[in-house]
């Protein structure tokens, strides 16, 4: 059978305060930021389109997990950025041609994310 869908086109996190959450993830996180529309922010993150959307009343959200190069680096960054850091980079898991490592974060409403660095 084939695959009707081939990987993750866009993903949506609900925010309370949207210009807050925009400079949050434009300026902490450093993401390029795409457009506004209609109580909506949209952001490219690489071959992933990332949308917030404003509602009173923010729903729990799936864990997003950023790739980066290096991890204590950009924690550093994010950390000095006033971003709450819930678990600082640590190893996970020796795979078969690197090491995973991973670090935990929260953005302005609460919603945790990681970063995720495979490590040669």
């Amino acid at each position: 059978m084939d695959a009707l869908v081939s990987s993750i086109g866009q993903i949506a996190i609900t925010v309370a305060d949207l210009p807050r959450a925009v400079a949050f993830y434009r300026d902490a996180l450093g993401l390029q930021y795409l457009f506004e529309a209609s109580g909506m922010a949209f952001f490219n993150c690489g071959a992933v389109r990332l949308m917030l959307t404003s509602t009173p009343t923010p729903q729990g959200n799936s864990i997003l997990y950023y790739k980066t190069e290096d991890i204590q680096a950009t924690a550093d960054a994010l950390q000095e950025r006033g971003t709450t850091c819930e678990s600082k980079p640590h190893f996970v898991a020796k795979m078969s041609d690197h090491d995973l490592w991973m670090a935990f974060f929260r953005d302005t409403d609460g919603n945790l994310f990681g970063l995720m660095s495979e490590v040669g």
